[in-house]
């Protein structure tokens, strides 16, 4: 067993989301995100082949789905993403990083 922090090694300037995978099993996988004012491309909508369940660890965040209002995380709040919605990260944190944990399923 190898204990390890969420918030360690995170980068300073990301340029880019940083996508981290925790744990992966037969049918989930885990991932740490991690946002600095980065948001998705304009023309980039997420289709996941799988359901998405996220909580914002840290920091905040706007996700856009189509066809449908905008929804504002805080830290502490999560939502459940059925697989083949479309949505984007519109707006993070910019001063600091914001933290995501994603189960995909």
């Amino acid at each position: 067993m190898k204990k390890t922090n969420i918030f360690k090694s995170i980068p300073k300037n990301l340029k880019e989301e940083l996508f981290e995978e925790l744990l992966l099993g037969n049918n989930f996988r885990v991932e740490k995100i991690v946002s600095n004012g980065n948001t998705s491309p304009e023309s980039g909508w997420y289709d996941q082949e799988t359901n998405e369940w996220v909580i914002v660890l840290k920091g905040e965040a706007i996700l856009a789905f189509e066809g449908s209002e905008d929804v504002y995380l805080k830290e502490g709040d999560y939502i459940n993403i059925d697989s083949h919605v479309k949505h984007r990260v519109k707006w993070t944190t910019p001063l600091k990083e914001t933290v995501w944990l994603a189960i995909h399923y």
